[in-house]
């Protein structure tokens, strides 16, 4: 058995459409074959590849045209801009992941 940096037991030899199957509508981690690590929630799997819906950080630019421009409620020296969060759906093939492929995000433990 191999462990992930959260504990999760994931046997060797794996398939990934499996680890992307029993993960679905889950918020995970990606680990990607360049080293790096990818959030979001999977969405639909297939033969080539994953969908997820990666999040993304927007600021809201019409609240500081509104208050002129001093960053969101109460103007100067208020609570700071409002940020907002948006999920893109993005695809990718299964060999931009490396085992452990994905394991969910550590707030479901």
């Amino acid at each position: 058995m191999n462990y992930n940096p959260y504990g999760m037991q994931m046997p060797q030899g794996q398939n990934i459409q499996d680890t992307c199957h029993r993960l679905r509508n889950y918020y995970v981690i990606g680990q990607m074959s360049d080293g790096s690590q990818m959030q979001g929630i999977i969405e639909d799997m297939d033969d080539e590849g994953v969908t997820m819906l990666v999040p993304e950080d927007v600021e809201d630019t019409e609240m500081d045209r509104q208050f002129g421009g001093y960053g969101g409620f109460g103007g100067y020296g208020g609570y700071g801009r409002r940020r907002f969060r948006r999920f893109r759906r993005r695809r990718f093939p299964y060999n931009f992941f490396v085992f452990p492929f994905f394991f969910p995000f550590p707030f479901y433990y």
